[in-house]
């Protein structure tokens, strides 16, 4: 799998390095590539027991920018190994980075695609480490990429699109588990392979009638290695637009829908227990006949408002009937400035990890900021944008947990974003409800339950000269499990940091405190951490 992310990373930074090639000289201007390797000593205290563990990294990454008529692209990779200095603290490799970038090979054509690297928390119910790197429990490493055109063109006064995106997801299990007594073992997540397809025709306002109409289909497929999982969906749908003043308008849709979530079942000991295979995967069982876990279909519908007083600002709202429940959804965005934005988004979907976290890479801007702190630098929170019209995102409701079973994700984030001079800023914020849809097994019930979980995001970081600056970020995580015997867990931490360049050569010291509690705090655990380190950019 390291290969192959490695492999799709170079092909990434082909596609950009391609249509740049056939810019002219000014537009060459504007790419930036810089390769670099690094060496850094980290120190990491447990400030309960008072032991303290060290270890040396050596690093190698490259950050790529552009920015041309055509293309809107950003990389930043960075491979890592640790080498311990105490048999307590394991040597492991750590891979992290992100990728966005959207070409436009026509003018109505343009493809897009994205890619992450990271770690994360393989289990709502466990542990939440503060740093997901060393010899830490419940951490597993990510990889997750998609690509694919849109298509747009106008026939008369209507409006045309299509897209497509194919996408993968891989997650490694973690290395150790940190499973309390009573909680019942669940399966780790392996890959998964995601297709999606649509096609819409939107009619404007007052160009014909005096509403705007829209028409669009969908379909989407997604195969998963865990138990032979599968998730299909398509719909067909209606949206009339009727303005009621210059800035506002009502809305409303209709559609019809069919979603289905299914897999095949585990094999089980004669004890109850699951057999796992030597990844600590479900084993399947061969015998076992595809059972439905989730499945829907019939007539959805929505109504709500949109808001537009300008160019830079838009608000919209809808509440409506689906899933069998009532549903509400909304956006707002506003550009205040050039370099300053909000946006905020409200979601109700049935979906699965896989889905969701493309999803959510794509929701990504083309044009982020990428810090030097590689306590701050994971991509597994809120990822900070460089303009108005694209603050940011967070990837921290897909992260609160990697699962195998779909789920209905419904909850709330907002972002914002600001430049001004030499200071940059940014927070996030959001709660995250997912009702899992997972068949009954022995001693293993998900169907029905109900994971939360509540993050916030801090970020700053100010250039105090030309060549040195810092940055601090901060965060707090709230989760809520609803398995048997689980506890809530609540994580926080801060991290500070101070950068000098010497010309090719830069330093990175930084600091940082992190804590964790499970349930009545007896499985608490408070770190301190110190790196001193240097960077050779070519």
């Amino acid at each position: 799998m390291k290969k192959l992310f490695l492999l799709c990373g170079t092909a990434s930074l082909a596609l950009i390095a391609s249509p740049v090639a056939a810019q002219d000289t000014a537009a060459r201007a504007r790419t930036t590539v810089q390769p670099y390797i690094e060496v850094s000593q980290t120190f990491d205290a447990d400030l309960k027991s008072g032991d303290v563990l060290t270890y040396t990294s050596l690093a190698a990454g490259v950050d790529v920018a552009v920015d041309t008529a055509r293309l809107t692209a950003q990389a930043s990779y960075r491979y890592e190994h640790r080498f311990s200095w105490d048999d307590d603290y394991g040597d492991d490799s750590v891979h992290s980075g992100l990728a966005r970038a959207a070409f436009r090979l026509t003018p109505g054509v343009m493809l897009e695609g994205g890619a992450l690297a990271t770690r994360t928390r393989s289990d709502i119910r466990g542990e939440a480490p503060g740093v997901f790197a060393g010899d830490n429990r419940n951490v597993s490493q990510l990889y997750s990429l998609y690509a694919g055109p849109t298509l747009s063109r106008y026939a008369g006064p209507v409006e045309l699109n299509a897209l497509y995106r194919i996408g993968y997801t891989k997650v490694e299990t973690p290395d150790r588990s940190s499973l309390i007594a009573g909680q019942p073992r669940l399966d780790y997540y392996d890959d998964s392979v995601g297709q999606i397809a649509s096609v819409t025709a939107a009619l404007p306002p007052r160009a014909v009638l005096p509403v705007g109409l829209t028409a669009s289909a969908g379909w989407e497929r997604e195969t998963s290695g865990a138990l032979k999982q599968r998730y299909d969906s398509w719909y067909v749908r209606g949206d009339v637009l009727a303005p009621v003043s210059p800035t506002v308008a009502l809305q409303a849709g209709v559609g019809y829908e069919e979603v289905e979530t299914s897999q095949r079942a585990a094999l089980f000991t004669p004890t109850g227990a699951p057999v796992v295979d030597e990844n600590g995967r479900f084993v399947l069982d061969d015998a076992s006949a595809r059972r439905v876990t989730y499945r829907t279909d019939g007539v959805y519908y929505d109504a709500g408002v949109v808001w537009r007083p300008s160019r830079r600002t838009s608000v919209s709202a809808r509440v409506g009937r689906r899933y069998g429940s009532t549903s509400y959804t909304g956006s707002a965005s506003w550009a205040a400035a050039p370099t300053v934005g909000v946006q905020v988004g409200v979601y109700d979907v049935v979906t699965t990890f896989g889905r969701q976290l493309r999803q959510g890479i794509a929701n990504l801007p083309t044009s982020f900021i990428a810090t030097r702190d590689q306590f701050a630098q994971a991509f597994n929170g809120c990822t900070f944008g460089t303009t108005g019209t694209a603050p940011g995102g967070c990837l921290d409701n897909v992260f609160q947990s990697v699962t195998t079973a779909s789920y209905r994700a419904r909850g709330i984030d907002a972002v914002v974003s600001a430049t001004k001079g030499a200071t940059t800023a940014g927070a996030g914020i959001g709660y995250a409800n997912r009702k899992l849809f997972g068949p009954d097994r022995p001693g293993i019930t998900l169907y029905g339950l109900e994971d939360e979980s509540y993050y916030a995001q801090l970020f700053f970081t100010r250039q105090l000269s030309p060549v040195s600056g810092f940055n601090v970020q901060a965060f707090a995580d709230y989760y809520e499990p609803a398995s048997a015997g689980s506890d809530d867990v609540l994580s926080v931490g801060t991290t500070a940091g101070y950068f000098h360049d010497f010309g090719r050569l830069s330093t990175t010291a930084s600091v940082g405190i992190y804590s964790f509690r499970v349930g009545d705090g007896i499985d608490t655990s408070l770190r301190g951490q110190a790196l001193l380190g240097a960077r050779y950019s070519f």
